[in-house]
């Protein structure tokens, strides 16, 4: 197949970039042509506010690359990762003119929610959910704490739901779990337009759990859950060090931890590789999240190395870590509940040493990238056929 893969890059490399290399170089391993337009939001810096606005509600720049792309190459699907803010919802008008099946994946809740996250002051928020126009997180500042800046994002939803711009330009949606596709269809998507296909990883090869000490590997951001990792880990005195890589708006709060605790020790950002290895020496992973994630590929991560999961018991990672088979579950943002649940995995080292052949399984069952590319396979072709491709 010719494939178009598009997506814009955030500012610090995650997940959701992450996710789109790995498919990418999935799709061109296994044969098919795979041309990428990739927008950088390092850009954004050099951009005026009035330009931001233009571009986060109709990129007319965006829309004539893609124009010219599809004028160069006949593709039989166009795959849509992340358009915000600077590719914009403008070059699914310019797809659809060429008569291209769009495929969107939905790594985060944008279409719903300002900010992405459902997440606000330290909770979860869904005042947003189902609003033709998000008016609360403008009043809240949402989005990058400005209000300037959720008005341009609100406007941007605003619009293009008066457009039908969601329901009638693209022709399937992938989410990564049932909990994600729900909200959306709550949301107003269409039920029928939304499928399931998770993130996956290339297999490193198993971990040997040797290490002892807990890691966290993520974003240092709230929605993350930085302060119930840390206050855990006050709580736990020193019984377990914790290795915390990642970077973020809360770096020198966790940079404040290590100097005052021992047993916590910050590495900052790592190389995948470097990641890979720690977790698969770890006793365990942490997952502290206090947002709904769409997904939790760091968990998967963890899997693949045989590595169990303290998860908190919320969004999409509860639905992938199984409570006493894969890992533990805590009730989200109670630091006291996770100190409990780390301190059973270090009374009872049997039962994590049997997880870690239950988290291998249920890796090689459903997360490898065989099996993916399966389910993207049945995504396109069906997306062809009914575009009688």
């Amino acid at each position: 197949m010719n494939i178009l893969s598009i997506h814009n890059r955030y500012q610090i490399r995650g997940g959701e970039d992450e996710c789109h290399q790995a498919e990418v170089n999935l799709l061109g391993k296994m044969g098919h042509q795979v041309d990428v337009y990739i927008e950088d939001n390092w850009q954004i810096h050099n951009l005026t506010n009035l330009q931001k606005i233009q571009k986060t509600i109709w990129s007319k720049q965006a829309y004539q690359t893609v124009k010219n792309y599809l004028k160069k190459q006949k593709y039989d699907v166009v795959h849509i990762h992340n358009f915000f803010p600077l590719i914009s919802p403008s070059i699914y008008y310019a797809i659809q003119a060429e008569g291209i099946p769009i495929v969107q994946t939905l790594h985060n809740y944008r279409l719903l929610c300002p900010n992405a996250l459902f997440f606000r002051q330290g909770r979860v928020c869904e005042e947003c959910l189902g609003k033709k126009i998000p008016y609360p997180g403008i009043i809240n500042g949402c989005y990058r704490d400005s209000k300037i800046a959720s008005g341009c994002v609100a406007t941007m939803l605003s619009i293009h739901h008066a457009l039908q711009t969601w329901k009638q330009k693209v022709n399937t949606y992938i989410v990564l779990t049932e909990f994600a596709r729900q909200k959306f269809i709550t949301g107003g998507l269409p039920a029928e337009k939304i499928v399931v296909k998770p993130n996956f990883i290339e297999d490193s090869g198993l971990g040997a759990g040797s290490g002892n000490y807990a890691l966290f590997v993520g974003r240092l951001s709230p929605e993350k859950g930085i302060d119930t990792l840390l206050t855990a880990w006050k709580n736990l005195s020193d019984r377990i060090p914790l290795k915390i890589i990642g970077d973020g708006p809360l770096a020198s709060q966790v940079q404040q931890a290590a100097n005052q605790q021992k047993s916590i020790e910050w590495l900052g950002r790592k190389p995948i590789e470097t990641v890979h290895t720690l977790m698969g020496e770890a006793k365990f992973l942490v997952f502290p999240s206090q947002w709904y994630e769409t997904f939790g590929r760091v968990a998967i991560e963890a899997f693949s190395k045989g590595t169990p999961v303290i998860a908190a018991n919320i969004g999409a990672i509860a639905e992938l870590v199984t409570h006493g088979k894969t890992g533990l579950l805590f009730q989200a943002g109670d630091s006291l509940d996770l100190t409990k649940k780390v301190e059973y995995f270090l009374t009872n080292p049997t039962q994590v040493i049997q997880m870690r052949h239950t988290v291998r399984k249920e890796f090689e069952h459903k997360y490898t990238a065989t099996q993916n590319y399966h389910l993207l396979m049945d995504i396109y072709a069906q997306v062809c056929n009914l575009n009688n491709y």
